[in-house]
């Protein structure tokens, strides 16, 4: 369903998802947070409220004593009326109390005492003094009831503070869970995303890698969003054409050498006749005429079965046939192959290194080492010396060829790999080269995924080929 999207909705649509999860835990955080600040305020009020509430019970209460006494001494009628005022107001703020559960138990011998109390003001005014001790004795024991509502006021503040402190608590060690949890699944949205996204993006590279090292073998198909799997159906359709182009390549090139192969050996073997004095004797102008261009068509055909070669080399270079191999045996072998060529300049060859198991095409290797040991003899002078070292770094293998020639020219360091470029320094006693050898050696080293580098050295020539170790195609 996702594929049919392209990649910028689809990253937008991830960081959306990304976004609304911790926006979600960061509002519930904030109406948690809300909530408790809420629940907090109540409860200061219902303290203050609870406190004022005690404290004028026991002012009240104060005040009705003054006014009963009085009361009873005076037998004021104002007086007794004032009490039962305060009475009134000390009652309502006892039923206040009982609806906060304040009060339950306390509020019956509070209420009998008022009652004993009312009883006491009304009487003879010989019993006076009597009636004033003992309302003095009943205000002492409501003094009791008050304190201890007081203290039940005092414990119920803080209960109340005690809950939501816990519940303050519950709902922080809930928030970090929430927001933990939050945390965590966006990175794995992340990651998960992330790895959804670079998987196709990385699939487009290999096949990038893939048609620059000209395998063009691979079918490229990218799963993924729209526009990605666009790309690689275009991609694929590059990959069609360019094997097209190199099989159209291969095609002119076995055409036109054939095609050219036929009229030059008809002219190599006129020439040859004319030589040979077959269509008369020749003058020494024209036999020396007669002999440039036997040369020049030799050259040529010579130059037609290089190119013929290359062409061939850069096909196969395509199709390894690996095997493990120990390459320390396979360069010694090389070296042994071509015994004749360095003992016949008087050159010593040296090979040095322990032996390594490599996964490669023997043959290809073995005709890149060729190419470069030859080359290595043809350009060294009489009696020099030509290293080829065997060595291991972590998760590679180099193989470096040194010489003590002439070396390579700066202006052609840049170009010695390309094909039909051959370098400004030649030896004065050789044939001069097709400039073919370098590719076909390049050709084979990469298509095992390794590469060969011109290292800087100041006397002579030090190639370096380098392989991954272990390296499976």
């Amino acid at each position: 369903m996702l594929q049919r999207f392209s990649f910028r909705p689809l990253l937008v649509i991830a960081f959306l998802l990304i976004a609304a999860l911790l926006g979600a835990a960061s509002l519930r955080a904030v109406f948690a947070l809300q909530e408790l600040t809420l629940q907090s305020r109540n409860i200061a009020a219902s303290a203050l409220e609870l406190s004022g509430a005690a404290q004028s019970l026991r002012e009240r209460s104060v005040s009705m004593e003054r006014s009963s006494r009085q009361s009873v001494v005076l037998d004021d009628r104002v007086l007794r009326q004032r009490f039962r005022d305060e009475a009134r107001d000390a009652s309502a703020i006892l039923a206040r109390l009982g609806q906060e559960n304040i009060e339950a138990a306390k509020a019956p011998p509070w209420r009998a005492h008022l009652d004993t109390m009312l009883g006491l003001l009304a009487g003879p005014p010989n019993t006076a003094l009597e009636r004033e001790q003992l309302l003095a004795q009943e205000f002492r024991e409501l003094e009791g009831i008050n304190t201890a509502i007081a203290l039940q006021v005092q414990q119920t503040i803080l209960q109340r503070n005690q809950s939501l402190q816990d519940k303050l608590e519950s709902n922080r060690q809930r928030l970090a869970q929430q927001v933990s949890g939050a945390i965590a699944l966006a990175i794995f949205m992340a990651l998960a995303f992330g790895v959804w996204f670079t998987r196709p993006l990385k699939r487009l590279e290999n096949a990038i890698v893939g048609l620059g090292e000209n395998r063009l073998d691979e079918v490229i198909a990218i799963h993924g969003p729209a526009d990605l799997a666009l790309v690689g159906e275009r991609l694929n359709w590059l990959r069609l054409r360019l094997s097209e182009l190199d099989a159209d390549k291969s095609r002119f090139l076995r055409h036109i050498s054939h095609e050219l192969k036929t009229p030059l050996a008809s002219l190599r073997e006129g020439v040859s006749l004319l030589e040979d004095g077959v269509a008369g004797p020749l003058s020494h102008d024209q036999r020396e005429i007669a002999q440039i261009l036997k040369h020049n068509t030799s050259l040529l055909q010579s130059q037609i079965e290089d190119l013929l070669r290359f062409n061939t080399a850069a096909f196969e270079a395509r199709q390894l046939r690996r095997q493990p191999i120990d390459l320390l045996q396979l360069i010694e072998d090389q070296v042994d192959a071509q015994r004749l060529q360095w003992r016949a300049r008087e050159l010593t060859v040296t090979v040095t290194g322990a032996p390594v198991q490599l996964e490669v095409d023997p043959e290809k290797v073995g005709t890149a080492l060729a190419n470069l040991l030859s080359n290595a003899i043809r350009y060294s002078p009489p009696k020099g010396t030509i290293t080829l070292a065997l060595s291991q770094q972590p998760g590679l293998v180099h193989i470096d060829i040194h010489d003590q020639g002439v070396g390579i020219a700066p202006a052609d360091q840049d170009r010695i790999f390309e094909p039909f470029y051959r370098g400004e320094r030649q030896p004065a006693d050789g044939i001069r080269g097709s400039g073919f050898g370098l590719s076909i050696v390049h050709e084979y080293i990469a298509a095992h995924g390794g590469r060969i580098e011109l290292m800087p050295e100041e006397v002579g020539t030090h190639f370096r080929i380098e392989f991954p170790h272990g390296f499976k195609s």
